[in-house]
């Protein structure tokens, strides 16, 4: 029998476990600005990996500790309500709060894995992303009047002072003060309203530093994000300012690495945000600042939120109920169907008309010629996690024992889920269980993209199909599979790829070109008549299985022809183990200063 204050020591060890991970996440931001300092970028990717691992490996422990105190007991709902009631008395007060709560929810998860039970989890927020606002302004706040642009530039760098010297920092804060300048006198030009509020955190990601803020003017708000460089043999310099909303967003996209930012508050850091990038979801931005779990959460909550729009399937307790479970099921105003595009070997991939996300499900058998596992796959998404994925790839969550009301699927869908699927798919009481699905951002396929696009679109479509190819290869990724069906165009059309059951480091590859035919027997051949090896990799051969002849592929050799050549793979192959990371801008090159 358990004493009578168990639950509350159960409380307390998943108390400490959640202290020990913030613990350690700060640490680990706190470094960035160091890393900066000394040029340390293959520590700052170091640290960002090890970032992303801590959250698991704490949750880890924390579980064992309580495996421990419960003693192979496993206590009723009850037990797990008074514990939940206990914790939420400890952490009433914390600013942190709402990401406490998600801790709270990972280590229950792992005795109760079906089910997002509200009596017994954190499955609502308890408050507004308001009541976890610091004590103290996250932002230095300045209002233009008629100061001097290059003064208030002047006084906003001096509060970020860095040990390491500028290269010419008057030089970059009248490049900086012009460009501004340029765009409010776009804007109507200056009102004595105007004011400036920049973040006291600065953002750290792979050989770049990120000074954020908003700019008022005329009644809208424009992101204003001075991007930081510290080059070899050179000092810190800025690099760009960036005012567009689109340029801010690309920054702070899903497909992109997390930031490393030292956050206080990070329900107040967010709120700031997502003023600068109002189509950016809550939990896109949580995953942004390096909460990624907790984005997760958020985004289950925005799924549920979705659910009760569409048709009122799902409540607070579980996605699976209705609100009337004795009234008569409604046809789904927006049911699951099969995503649009060919469908792939390895992954079965469904969506709804109206939500923003696809839910991808590994198969149970893969059609020829795919030859990987599913323990393949899964380890290729986890690589993916943890790579810098320099606005290419993008990121999805995962999620295990998934409930979704049945009522919500068209029948074709749901007949080829169980089908294609049947060891991670049963259905009960209504409800479809996935024991495994990624969910991900929805994007046109680009194969799809460029049937309707005109010449014009289709040709950025297909430049920047080509500069995915060579900043992945730049990021030590090669995509294996370069069929145009395995990247997406995003709303701002770029093109990110997202099927990595195929992927590769670039540096474990053997980059060839095919040998010259010695005899008409060899030329005629309908296979090779030259060894290759598990490894190989012929960039000749990959014109042929992309697309058909035709003015696309014309355009394509004519722009990026290079990535059809091995030695353009072998150079970077080459770089890359020499040690070097390649800078791999997210925003376009004509928006720098220094070029």
């Amino acid at each position: 029998m358990f004493d009578a204050l168990r639950h509350f020591n159960v409380a307390h060890n998943i108390l400490m476990g959640y202290v020990d991970y913030y613990y350690r996440f700060k640490l680990i931001t706190k470094r960035a600005r160091i890393r900066f300092e000394n040029r340390d970028w293959h520590g700052t990717q170091a640290d960002a990996r090890s970032r992303i691992s801590l959250y698991r490996e704490d949750v880890g422990k924390t579980t064992e500790r309580i495996e421990k105190l419960l003693d192979g007991q496993r206590p009723g709902p009850e037990f797990w309500a008074e514990a939940k009631a206990a914790y939420a008395e400890e952490i009433a007060h914390f600013d942190t709060r709402n990401i406490a709560e998600t801790f709270y929810n990972s280590v229950y998860r792992h005795f109760h894995q079906i089910g997002a039970n509200r009596d017994l989890m954190f499955v609502a927020r308890t408050g507004s992303y308001r009541e976890y606002q610091g004590r103290t302004a996250i932002s230095h706040d300045y209002q233009l009047g008629k100061k001097d642009l290059a003064d208030i530039v002047r006084d906003l760098l001096h509060h970020f002072p860095f040990r390491a010297a500028w290269d010419d920092q008057e030089r970059d804060i009248q490049l900086v003060a012009d460009r501004w300048q340029s765009m409010i006198d776009h804007h109507g030009g200056r009102r004595t309203e105007d004011r400036l509020q920049v973040l006291r955190s600065v953002f750290y990601r792979n050989k770049s530093a990120y000074i954020v803020g908003r700019f008022f003017h005329q009644d809208d708000i424009y992101p204003f994000i001075l991007p930081l460089l510290h080059p070899d043999g050179r000092g810190i310099m800025i690099d760009a300012l960036l005012l567009a909303s689109d340029q801010v967003t690309s920054i702070f996209s899903y497909h992109r690495s997390y930031f490393l930012a030292d956050i206080t508050v990070p329900s107040d850091m967010v709120d700031f945000l997502q003023t600068c990038m109002p189509s950016k979801q809550i939990s896109e931005l949580y995953n942004a600042i390096g909460f990624e779990k907790h984005g997760k959460t958020v985004f289950y909550r925005e799924l549920i939120r979705h659910f009760r729009q569409t048709s009122g399937a799902g409540d607070d307790d579980d996605l699976a109920r209705t609100q009337d479970a004795s009234a008569t099921p409604k046809e789904p105003s927006d049911p699951f169907i099969t995503a649009p595009g060919i469908a792939g070997m390895v992954m079965y991939v469904f969506t709804t008309p109206s939500l923003n996300m696809v839910f991808k499900v590994i198969r149970d058998k893969f059609a020829p010629p795919k030859q990987v596992s599913a323990a393949h796959v899964k380890e290729r998404y986890e690589l993916v996690k943890h790579h810098d994925r320099v606005g290419r790839m993008a990121d999805s969550y995962l999620f295990e024992q998934l409930a979704l009301p049945e009522e919500r699927f068209h029948p074709d869908c749901l007949r080829e889920l169980l089908e294609t699927a049947p060891s991670k798919v049963n259905i009960e009481d209504g409800k479809v269980h996935i024991s495994h699905v990624y969910i991900e951002k929805k994007m046109v396929p680009l194969n799809l993209f460029l049937q309707d696009a005109d010449e014009e679109m289709a040709q950025k479509a297909l430049r920047d199909y080509g500069r995915a190819i060579k900043q992945l290869a730049a990021a030590n990724i090669f995509p294996g599979d370069l069929l145009l069906k395995n990247f997406g165009v995003t709303r701002i059309k770029r093109v990110v790829f997202y099927d990595y059951d195929e992927i590769e480091l670039v540096t474990d590859c053997n980059f060839r070109h095919i040998p010259e035919p010695q005899t008409y027997e060899q030329e005629m051949a309908s296979q090779p008549w030259y060894y290759v090896g598990p490894h190989d990799i012929f960039p000749e051969e990959f014109p042929g299985f992309l697309m058909r002849a035709g003015p696309h592929l014309t355009y394509l050799r004519q722009v990026h022809g290079d990535i059809f050549d091995a030695d353009f793979w072998n150079d970077v192959k080459a770089r890359l183990l020499a040690g070097e990371i390649m800078d791999v801008f997210p925003y376009r090159s004509d928006q720098r200063f220094l070029q």
